[in-house]
């Protein structure tokens, strides 16, 4: 079977950074594109970052962009979200997504994922 799970959400000052991770399981787990979504309350789901199969090429939504950095290390099974310069807006619910993919692109578009794991809360305030 073929999961994933986010770690690592915290309460951190506006301008702070954090990482959050998402452990990988299952077979060819290199084949899955990798994406963060999240979700903040009184807010629709928006699409943070991906990462396409084999890392080929990466996405971000533009108000994180120059801030957040995905990466993946398949080696240990493991992508992370990197959040620099958190603002209160970056306060949300964050989900690791995953789809098994042949394309050499990811999208940030909820729909195009099919697992999902729990979220980890991520709470930027002063």
């Amino acid at each position: 079977q073929f999961r994933v799970a986010e770690s690592g959400g915290a309460l951190v000052q506006p301008g702070g950074s954090l990482r959050l991770s998402c452990a990988v399981t299952g077979e060819s787990s290199e084949n899955y594109a990798i994406g963060w979504f999240r979700q903040a309350p009184g807010k629709r789901r928006e699409g943070v970052s991906c990462i396409s199969v084999n890392g080929f090429s990466t996405e971000y939504a533009d108000s994180v962009e120059d801030r957040f950095t995905i990466s993946r290390n398949n080696a240990e099974n493991m992508v992370y979200l990197q959040m620099n310069s958190l603002k209160p807006e970056d306060t949300a619910v964050y989900y690791c997504v995953a789809l098994y993919s042949i394309s050499s692109s990811c999208y940030l578009e909820a729909d195009w994922y099919n697992y999902w794991g729990q979220g980890t809360q991520v709470t930027v305030s002063s």
